[in-house]
C-alpha cells in the first residue's frame, strides 16, 4: 500500500459497505463562487475550479491530494481531485475538468458538493480511512465489532468475470452459462483527468462483463459490494438472460446493455436480451447517477418482474440517441417491474422509467412505479425525454412522485393509455415542448391529484389528443385547465368525452388505487390493471 500499487476506496467488514470520512457529515457545501467563470453560460461549461466558503476547505488537512470532491449538479455527479487551494481567494483548483458548470441545475446558484476521504473527519464508526503515503489503514469499528473474529475485505480486482468475444472478427462466446454464484468486493477507479461525470454513469464498467455473448445466461446469482455496474453486456451480445439475480450495495447500476449503433455491422449489434426477476437495490453508492437497468443502444429486449428500488436517479433507462437520428433502441418491453424509492433528493432530471430517441415497438406497460423524488427539477414517474417517439405506456399504475406522473420533453406520436397518475406534488402530466407533430394521445387515463395543477407546462398548440380521460382533485377543489375552465378546454377540441369525478379507489391513501366496481372509469372504457404479478416471480 505504501508504495502506491495498492491504493483502495472501498472496504468491506462482514459483508457490509465502510464508508470514508465525509464533510459535511450530512448534507452538503455549496459552491460560492466560480473563480472567473460565468455562471450562466451554458451547463456544459468545463471548469477546474471554485471558490468555496470560509471553512469548508482546509489547506492544512492531511494529504488534501487524496481528497476527492463530489459535485451534484443536473442528473450527473462529478468526481475531481484538488491540485491546489488558494486561501487567500478561497478557490479550489482541481486535476482536471468537470464536463458541467458549478451551479445548482439550470440556475446561477452554486451547486451542492461534499468532500470524501478527510482524515479530520474520521470520527464515526464504521468509517476507515486510507493514508495512501504510509499505506496505514485507519478504521473506527462498530459496537459490538471484534476485528480479531472479523471479516475484512480491501478490493484489488476491478472485474471478476470477462466474456471475451470478437464480434469485429467473428468470434463468439456460446452457451456458457453461470448459476447460483456469489460475485463481490470490486474496486474500480476513474482513470486520470476523468471527472466521471457522463449521463447514467456509463463509462462505468462492470463485475461480470461481456462483448460477443450469444445464448449464455446469468440465472440465480448474487452481485454485491463493488464499486462498478453488476452485469455489462457490450458489442455483439444476443439471445443472452439475466435471471433471479440480486445485484445490490453497487457503486454504480445494476444491469447495461450497448452495442453498436445505427450503421454499425449485424454482428456488433446487442439485441434480444431476457433481463428477469431481478431484484436491484441500494445502488449508485458511488456513481449516484448510475441507472437500474441502462438499455443504450439495443433492441428486443425484455425487461420484466424486476423489483428496483433506493438508487439516486434513474431505475431503467432505454435509448442513446437524442432528438429524431435513426437509433437501434426499439422493441424493447418493459412490464411488470416494480419500481420505487428513486432520485431520493439527490439528482435532478430523472425518472421511474426514462427514454430517449426514436423507438418504435416499444412498450411500457404493467409497472407500479412510487416514491420518485428529485433534488430540483425533474422527479417523475414515467419520463419521455429528447425525441422520445412511437412508445406505447399503458397499464401502468404511478403515484406519489416529486413533479409529475407522466412528463414529455418532446416527441411524437407516442401513446399514453390506460394508466393511474395519481398525488404528485407539483404537476400531474406536464409537456414541455410544442412541435409541429402530434406529441402524444392520452386517453382513458386516470388523474388523481391533491396539488399542484393537473396539466403542466406547455400546452398552447392543438398538437396532442386527450379524451375519455377522469381527473379528480381528491380535495374536491375544481380543476383548472390551460386557458380557463374544463369547458373552455372542451371548447377548444380536447377532452370531449372525459368527467371530473371520483374514480372511486379502493385505498388510495395506502397505495391501493384498485377501483370499486362501480367506478365511472368503466364507463370510458378504463379497464382495470392487475398490479399483483408486478416484481420478481416466485
Amino acid at each position: 500500500m505504501k508504495s502506491g500499487a495498492w491504493n483502495f476506496t472501498q472496504l468491506f467488514v462482514n459483508g457490509e459497505r465502510r464508508n470514508r470520512p465525509r464533510l459535511p457529515k450530512s448534507g452538503y457545501f455549496k459552491v460560492a463562487g466560480f473563480a472567473g467563470f460565468d455562471p450562466n453560460g451554458k451547463y456544459n461549461t468545463p471548469m477546474n475550479k471554485f471558490n468555496y466558503a470560509e471553512g469548508d476547505i482546509r489547506p492544512n488537512w492531511t494529504n488534501i491530494q487524496d481528497i476527492e470532491t463530489i459535485v451534484l449538479h443536473f442528473w450527473v455527479d462529478t468526481h475531481l481531485q484538488i491540485a491546489g487551494i488558494d486561501e487567500a481567494t478561497k478557490t479550489v483548483t482541481f486535476d482536471r475538468f468537470s464536463r458541467r458548470k458549478f451551479t445548482d441545475d439550470h440556475s446561477s446558484k452554486g451547486a451542492r458538493y461534499y468532500l470524501s476521504n478527510i482524515y479530520k473527519a474520521l470520527d464515526t464508526p464504521g468509517e476507515f480511512y486510507l493514508n495512501a503515503k504510509t499505506g496505514v489503514l485507519h478504521y473506527i469499528p462498530k459496537p459490538g465489532e471484534d476485528l480479531e473474529k472479523a471479516e475484512v475485505i480491501a478490493p484489488r480486482l476491478s472485474s471478476l468475470v470477462r466474456f471475451a468475444g470478437n464480434p469485429k472478427s467473428g468470434q463468439f462466446v456460446d452457451h456458457i452459462s453461470l448459476q447460483g454464484l456469489t460475485f463481490s468486493d470490486v474496486e474500480w477507479q476513474l482513470p486520470k483527468k476523468d471527472g466521471g461525470d457522463t449521463q447514467a454513469a456509463e463509462m462505468v464498467p462492470a463485475v461480470i462483463s461481456a462483448e460477443g455473448a450469444r445464448n449464455c445466461a446469468i440465472r440465480d446469482c448474487v452481485v454485491r459490494n463493488s464499486a462498478t455496474y453488476g452485469i455489462e453486456l457490450g458489442s455483439g451480445c444476443k439471445e443472452n438472460q439475466i435471471i433471479r439475480n440480486e445485484l445490490c450495495n453497487l457503486g454504480a447500476g445494476g444491469i447495461k446493455l450497448s452495442g453498436g449503433g445505427v450503421g454499425s455491422p449485424e454482428a456488433e449489434q446487442t439485441a434480444k436480451t431476457q433481463i428477469t426477476d431481478n431484484h436491484i437495490h441500494d445502488c449508485g453508492q458511488i456513481f449516484h447517477s448510475a441507472v437500474g437497468i441502462l438499455l443504450r443502444h439495443s433492441a428486443g429486449n425484455t425487461v420484466a418482474h424486476n423489483h428496483i428500488h433506493h438508487l439516486y436517479y434513474t431505475a431503467i433507462s432505454i435509448g442513446w440517441v437524442w432528438g429524431y437520428k435513426p437509433s437501434i433502441s426499439r422493441d424493447n418491453i418493459v412490464e411488470f417491474n416494480h419500481i420505487h424509492d428513486i432520485g431520493q433528493k439527490v439528482l435532478s432530471d430523472m425518472g421511474g422509467i426514462y427514454m430517449l430517441g426514436v423507438s418504435p415497438g416499444t412498450v411500457i406497460r404493467n409497472n407500479l412505479l412510487h416514491d420518485i423524488d428529485s433534488w430540483g427539477y425533474g422527479g417523475w414517474g414515467i419520463y419521455t425525454d429528447e425525441g422520445s417517439s412511437e412508445i406505447v405506456i399503458e397499464n401502468n399504475v404511478v403515484y406519489r412522485t416529486k413533479s409529475g406522473g407522466f412528463h414529455q420533453h418532446y416527441g411524437r406520436e407516442n401513446i399514453v393509455r390506460n394508466n393511474v397518475f395519481a398525488l404528485a406534488r407539483e404537476e400531474q402530466v406536464a409537456r414541455s415542448r410544442a412541435e409541429s407533430h402530434v406529441s402524444f394521445t392520452f386517453e382513458r387515463n386516470i388523474v388523481y391529484f391533491a396539488e399542484g395543477p393537473l396539466l403542466g407546462k406547455n400546452w398552447k398548440d392543438d398538437k396532442f389528443k386527450l379524451d375519455y380521460n377522469v381527473y379528480f382533485h381528491a380535495g374536491g377543489k375544481p380543476i383548472a385547465f390551460p386557458g380557463g375552465t374544463f369547458q373552455d378546454w372542451k371548447k377548444r377540441g380536447f377532452d370531449q368525452n372525459s368527467i371530473i369525478a371520483d374514480p372511486m379507489f379502493n385505498d388510495p391513501a395506502k397505495g391501493d388505487f384498485s377501483l370499486k366496481p362501480d367506478s365511472p372509469a368503466f364507463k370510458l372504457g378504463f379497464k382495470a390493471i392487475d398490479i399483483s404479478k408486478v416484481g420478481p416471480r416466485k
